[in-house]
């Protein structure tokens, strides 16, 4: 999924792109209004648009508007650090699909980019599923065998981009970097700490968390119900 992200902040460029990569995501970048119009008027077609409002050169809605009178009708979700309801109004009513408040978790960001880019394609809410884990981005929870599981914001994210690759290895500090964007001050071995509460919560089901050694940890259905901590 082709993604154009117009964002002026380099260290929050720096961290969507490289977490966006992490998810399959292949970004364009766009510092302000005027290289992102550029791209745009060039022919290439996202799948959808990450815009904050606060662009150097001109504002988001103006890149909006435009947009939207062009007859674009490339999904847009926007990024701003005005959360008042009236900026969420306008957006909408300019024809933005999503807003999305900052400080955000990069979890989110990627369940809302892709239940717009399933909508924009004719599809329904997505699913993703492993035995009986479910993740529903329609209402962004989790489900074990049809219950819905109770997660903190750590868990859900741990859970996020474990689910998203089910059955193969994420990489130790990829998933570090997904639980917590932007914290420099968390230790090494942190990220255990919040999977040994996730395993405890899959413990008895048909799904399990894996440690592969040296490499990082693997979501997988396992035959029966067995140690969830293995």
């Amino acid at each position: 999924m082709r993604l154009l992200l117009v964002e002026d902040d380099r260290d929050m460029v720096s961290w969507l792109s490289l977490a966006l990569k992490q998810s399959g995501f292949v970004t364009d970048l766009a510092p302000d209004a005027r290289t992102a119009e550029a791209l745009l008027a060039a022919g290439t077609r996202y799948d959808a648009i990450v815009l904050d409002l606060g662009l150097p050169d001109r504002h988001g809605f103006t890149v909006l508007s435009r947009l939207r009178d062009a007859r674009d009708s490339t999904p847009v979700l926007l990024l701003t650090a005005q959360a008042a309801l009236p900026d969420r109004v306008r957006g909408l009513n300019l024809g933005a699909d999503d807003f999305l408040a900052k400080p955000f978790a990069i979890e989110e960001l990627e369940a809302r980019l892709t239940a717009l880019i399933r909508r924009s394609h004719g599809h329904g809410h997505s699913r993703l599923e492993c035995g009986s884990l479910a993740y529903d981005s329609e209402n962004r929870g989790f489900s074990l065998g049809g219950q819905l599981m109770s997660v903190t914001p750590r868990e859900h994210a741990a859970l996020t981009a474990l689910l998203m690759r089910a059955g193969s290895v994420v990489d130790k500090s990829q998933l570090s970097g997904k639980v917590f964007p932007q914290d420099s001050n968390v230790g090494p071995d942190a990220i255990e700490l919040v999977l040994h509460r996730v395993r405890r919560k899959l413990a008895g089901s048909d799904v399990r968390v894996v440690t592969v050694r040296g490499l990082g940890y693997m979501l997988e259905k396992q035959a029966g119900a067995g140690d969830a901590d293995a």
